[in-house]
């Protein structure tokens, strides 16, 4: 299963790095990619990863998730 989360404050590589480490640690999370150009990142789940769970990670991150899609 993927998600798309929508991310806002990203400004260079390091923040998407910064936000990808942040997912990956997730329990349940298998990888994510993140694209600053389109301000998102596509995490492919495990199993059931909650969308609360995902966004408190952006947060935590220092970055705003916007949706989830």
């Amino acid at each position: 299963m993927k998600k798309t989360i929508l991310v806002d404050g990203m400004m260079c590589a390091h923040c998407a790095k910064h936000v990808k480490d942040a997912l990956e640690k997730v329990g349940g999370v298998k990888s994510a990619e993140v694209s600053l150009e389109n301000k998102t990142a596509v995490v492919e789940l495990e199993g059931e990863v909650a969308d609360e769970v995902l966004l408190s990670a952006v947060t935590d991150a220092g970055y705003e998730p916007k949706a989830i899609l």
